[in-house]
């Protein structure tokens, strides 16, 4: 019982980290938020919601720069300004901001929040079992192994949820008349959008998927689907 008792604790940092994590996303999130007004998009949510069987959808704007959308841990959907932006600049059209609401609504349903706890809480029992194992063998280099490998296993974990997301987003996008056009267009426009440079690292390394293979995957669930 002794010899767990690290590992143990590692379960507990986890959630309690996790737990407050939580919380303190909340209190930024309410605290420099507005809801989304915005005729257009609000012609394309009421679409997806029809498609969804729901009154509506509800989206914030959070008012930071960066171009990111956002699924809080409570469920709500966030657009940033600095995205926004790029709409009513005319660099991003509505519908391509449709597939990020619908993105981010895919986070949601799949309870890709709640897995992150699971998945988190694990992550770090695992670090701390191999940086115990490994720092028998490998005195003082160890520990970085297991952080190194635990890390390269959190972007896969990240990656899986993307691809997942943004086959919910299709789907709804079907679904509601939009198609996903919209979706594969706004991908070959991110990096240049967000200002990334993920052609550069390796794809194992990434948390979310390189543009040419989401394109991919939403091509091959639209030839599932019998859907373009």
């Amino acid at each position: 019982m002794i010899k767990l008792a690290p590992i143990l604790l590692a379960v507990l940092y986890g959630l309690a980290m996790y737990r407050f994590s939580i919380w303190r996303t909340k209190r930024e999130l309410d605290a420099n938020s507005t809801e989304l007004a915005d005729p257009i998009l609000k012609v394309l949510m009421d679409r997806m919601a029809k498609a969804l069987d729901i009154d509506r959808i509800k989206v914030h704007i959070y008012e930071i720069e960066p171009v990111n959308g956002l699924a809080a841990p409570d469920g709500r959907i966030f657009i940033t300004r600095g995205f926004f932006n790029k709409y009513r600049a005319g660099e991003v059209t509505s519908e391509e901001m449709a597939t990020v609401i619908a993105h981010e609504m895919g986070h949601v349903a799949l309870g890709h929040s709640r897995r992150r706890m699971i998945d988190f809480s694990g992550q770090n029992a695992m670090r701390t079992a191999l940086a115990m194992i490994l720092g028998r063998f490998i005195p003082g280099v160890g520990p970085w192994i297991a952080n190194g490998l635990m890390s390269l296993l959190a972007a896969r974990l990240s990656r899986s949820d993307e691809f997942e997301a943004d086959a919910y987003a299709s789907a709804l996008l079907v679904k509601a008349g939009i198609g996903t056009e919209p979706q594969k267009s706004l991908f070959k426009k991110l990096e240049t959008l967000t200002g990334a440079r993920g052609a550069k690292i390796p794809a194992w390394v990434m948390s979310h998927p390189k543009t040419p293979q989401r394109i991919a995957a939403i091509e091959a669930n639209e030839a599932k689907w019998g859907a373009s």
